[in-house]
């Protein structure tokens, strides 16, 4: 504190008979006052952190004079309070810093400078849903299942914990990693030694932005980009536009949370707002729990945005009270908010900041939606969607098209399911799941649900039981108030039965459907459906037999599952009939808002909050039973499937190597527009003809063995093999949806690893040719990770996905983007080219190049390193390449 630039600024605060300090940012001018409330947080990270080296009092007043700079490329630092890694994302963090600390052994320095420094949560949130459907001893079967599985990945997260400091782990069976954030981890306010600040927070997967709904400031980021925080470097970002987004009106009895958030991803994917903060704010936002806002500020990577912000409020200390928090942190956080004006009533017009622009919702206006059938801002009202989808399967082959020939339409499959005949067609029902953080953190459309499938039985209706139906909450609270209610028995009785806590369905654990519906599928070749109350649906993510799938409440989940199809008008016709033969619709059975808050307000009580979460630092019999290294160096096992050595650093030298050119290289792919990370590198299951299943099978395990890539993220083998490896891929050079590609040169067809690895022993460079929004979706290290380990040096794309992009720089593969109006097919390219490169010594950030092409043709590009941070760890090789280098200093 002594060394920092704004001591000046430091004031005494008490409260509750106990004192603290806190900058006073009020004091450095009017200007403040004028502020989103985002952009005070950034501005008061920057002067409490002030050092004179990594973050400057010219830095400080860039973000003051926010108004002048936002929009004009202007770089700011921001250091997190504390970064959260998902299991997904922690294994490959740990995996590098471990490979980090052989590589400082091995060049001769001390291992033990690799040691985080901020607060590191670390949630193991992975779960498996597999074998077991609809049994009420599916959870147990399931928590079994994942330690069986998964036993060496929480070995070694748990050497993490002991290698390294400050690293709190939560063990499985937990909840979500977004859930426990918001109803646990999240401070609100941090108290450290006396002083006062904001939590703020990075995490490894996008969908971090939940915790923006409790008024804290958090983003996702790439894991690489995070493990460099950890070693307390400041992240490097344009000081963005603030879209002010108003919230006026009331919600319809009839609409719900999952509604509103649809209604404004699609609004917001409209405006565009990549890059920007959206800042929420007007009287509507009053009437929104903190569990709606969260559902909405979990939607922000699906709208684009960086962050979608809701400023605390007394709300918002409510919810704190409700979750159990502790109440003297609980008052601290309120009284240091207010005294540097961060507390906000949504109520008083005289509070609202300046924006960069300001969009306005009326949430009367909202009405029963669903996304779909592949991308999660194509909404559709439920009012439209039998016609929509019936529309959808003649369109030609897209994002809202399936290309269906007319005489194939009314095609209908019959099959036999647990000795009872069945039919299926197009659009038929085949996986519905309530999954996901997004909703899963949510009581009003939880207890929404549970209310729906409580007059859905009593009415005497059903759900086909070849449909797969799950239900897997965001953490133990949740099972609390279902329980508490009396509702779980009638989600049991449609076959919602609680499965697990984790990602499950929503991020492609689903498991496999009944072979009788596979191969029904498959015959006749049906578009079945998935209906899931999850973030995205992206072809091939959440199961490979169901092309198309549709984001919903929890409660639509339910209705379409009862109803066994999407080809219905819920308005016109009948889910079914009660006993006495009388038609039942949607209608009769639908909870109104006021009834769901009514039973939110008698049954979400904070003890539910203390007795789940008091068990966390407790752990459970299977985790504390779990033996870990305890050498301050991994002792790495050879034969390992899941923990690897990786190879970013294995040719790393002292010396900071020469800027690389790119020669005559081939495209490995040639991609259309939105090709999201989970085309690049699935999550989901080994596909059994895959380059992945072939290398484990290789080392004796069996398809059963095979597990999934998300649970393989430390094994780079698996990883690389598994890289472009979706199903659903669409590569321009082959025409048709697969995981394949040409080896240009001989002209064969062949695996895109099989490919990638022939050009590697040919000595080619290659590159990657790419559409709009390259790398949309999960926010993937081994998306970044993967193409380089198949020797991809540069991607020219229309535009990237935030995230993406910067891991693709932390990866040390260059970003490379057309200039205006120009495509692939603007210049002619057909992607069969060679594509040379010289990348210039004195390379500033976002310069234009040139690229020279085979066929005698050149043309222009800007390289989209955007700051001088991020130009400085592609000169070094990456981003881990440049913290070796710098402890090696």
């Amino acid at each position: 504190m002594a060394t920092n630039g704004y001591a000046s600024l430091l004031r005494d605060i008490k409260i509750e008979g106990s004192s603290y300090k806190y900058y006073s940012l009020r004091d450095l001018g009017k200007e403040y006052d004028s502020l989103p409330f985002s952009i005070r947080v950034l501005l008061e990270s920057a002067v409490r952190n002030c050092d004179g080296f990594q973050i400057k009092k010219r830095d400080v007043d860039n973000i003051l004079n926010w108004s002048q700079n936002q929009g004009n490329s202007v770089e700011i630092p921001f250091k997190p309070s504390r970064v959260l890694l998902q299991d997904f994302t922690g294994v490959p963090a740990i995996v590098d810093f471990a490979a980090m600390r052989d590589a400082m052994n091995k060049l001769g320095d001390d291992p033990s400078k690799i040691n985080p420094v901020c607060p590191v949560d670390l949630v193991i949130d992975h779960s498996v849903q597999v074998d077991f459907h609809r049994t009420h001893d599916a959870l147990e079967k399931n928590q079994l299942r994942e330690f069986e599985r998964n036993k060496e990945r929480f070995q070694f997260l748990k050497w993490g914990a002991k290698a390294f400091s400050n690293m709190l782990i939560v063990p499985p069976g937990s909840g979500i990693v977004h859930q426990v954030n918001l109803e646990f981890l999240g401070r609100v306010v941090f108290e450290n030694k006396g002083y006062l600040y904001p939590d703020t927070v990075v995490g490894t997967d996008s969908h971090t932005t939940m915790i923006n709904g409790l008024g804290i400031v958090g983003w996702g980021v790439g894991g690489i980009e995070a493990e460099a925080v950890m070693l307390d470097q400041s992240i490097s970002m344009v000081l963005p536009k603030v879209v002010g987004y108003k919230l006026i009106g009331e919600i319809d009895p009839m609409a719900t949370s999952t509604d509103v958030v649809l209604t404004i991803t699609k609004n917001l994917r409209q405006i565009g707002v990549v890059g920007c903060f959206v800042e929420f704010f007007g009287p509507g936002v009053s009437q929104l729990s903190i569990s709606d806002r969260a559902t909405i500020s979990n939607m922000c990577p699906e709208y684009g945005a960086t962050i979608g912000f809701f400023p605390v409020d007394e709300m918002s200390m409510k919810y704190l009270q409700q979750s159990a928090r502790d109440p003297h942190r609980v008052s601290c956080a309120r009284e240091y908010l207010k005294a540097v004006g961060m507390f906000r009533d949504y109520s008083d017009s005289n509070q609202d900041p300046v924006f960069s622009e300001v969009v306005e919702l009326d949430l009367s206006q909202v009405v029963p939606s669903v996304s779909g059938p592949k991308r999660p801002h194509d909404r559709v009202s439920v009012s439209d969607m039998s016609r929509d989808f019936a529309e959808c399967l003649t369109n030609k082959v897209g994002f809202k098209g399936f290309g269906i020939p007319e005489d194939k339409l009314n095609t209908k499959i019959e099959f036999t399911y647990e000795g009872k005949e069945y039919k299926i067609g197009h659009g038929s029902v085949v996986i519905s799941a309530i999954t996901s953080c997004t909703n899963t953190s949510n009581p009003s459309v939880m207890l929404g649900a549970g209310l729906l499938a409580k007059r859905a039985v009593e009415k005497g209706l059903t759900v086909s039981p070849f449909i797969k139906t799950s239900l897997s909450p965001g953490s133990g609270v949740v099972t609390y108030y279902l329980k508490e209610s009396g509702v779980i028995p009638y989600l049991e009785k449609l076959g919602f039965g609680i499965v697990g806590y984790g990602c499950m369905t929503c991020i492609g654990n689903s498991g496999p459907l009944p072979e009788p519906v596979v191969d029904a599928i498959e015959q006749g070749e049906l578009v079945a459906c998935g209906v899931l109350s999850g973030n995205r649906n992206f072809e091939g993510r959440i199961n490979p037999h169901t092309a198309a799938n549709y984001l919903a409440s929890p409660l639509l989940c339910i209705a379409y599952a009862i109803a066994g199809t999407v080809l219905i008008d819920f308005e016109k016709e009948p889910l079914g009939k009660d006993p006495s033969g009388q038609p039942v619709f949607l209608r009769d059975i639908w909870p109104l808002r006021a009834d769901i808050q009514k039973v939110e307000v008698e049954y979400v009580r904070p003890a539910m909050f203390t007795e789940v979460y008091s068990k966390i630092t407790v752990g459970n019999s299977r985790w504390n039973a779990l033996e870990a290294p305890q050498s301050i160096l991994y002792p790495w096992d050879t034969s390992s499937t899941y923990i690897k050595h990786p190879p970013f650093l294995e040719n790393m030298t002292v010396d900071i190597p020469p800027v690389p050119t790119i020669e005559e290289a081939y495209p490995l792919l040639n991609l259309g527009d939105s090709v999201t990370t989970d085309h690049i590198s699935p999550a989901g299951s080994i596909a059994r003809n895959s380059p992945a299943a072939r290398y484990l099978s290789s080392k004796g395990l069996t398809p059963r063995e095979f597990n999934s890539y998300g649970s393989r993220r430390g094994n780079d083998d698996v990883m690389a093999r598994g890289t472009f490896a979706n199903i659903r891929l669409l590569n321009k050079f082959i025409g048709k949806a697969g995981p394949k590609t040409i080896h240009l040169p001989s002209e064969e067809q062949m695996d895109v690893f099989d490919a990638a690895m022939r050009y590697k022993k040919e000595g080619r460079d290659l590159i990657i040719l790419a559409g709009k929004d390259y790398g949309s979706g999960s926010s993937r290290d081994w998306a970044a990770k993967g193409p380089w380990m198949l020797g991809v040096k540069a991607v020219i794309a229309e535009s990237y996905e935030r995230i993406h992009r910067s891991n693709l720089v932390g990866m040390g593969v260059i970003p490379l983007q057309y200039l205006p109006g120009e495509t692939a097919d603007t210049l002619g390219l057909t992607g069969k080219e060679k594509y040379s490169i010289k990348v210039p010594e004195n390379l500033m950030p976002g310069q234009t190049i040139n690229v020279e092409v085979s066929n005698g043709k050149a043309f222009k590009v800007r390289v989209r390193f955007d700051t001088d941070v991020e130009l400085n760890y592609f000169k070094h090789g990456g981003i881990l390449q440049f913290m070796v280098h710098k402890l090696l200093k």
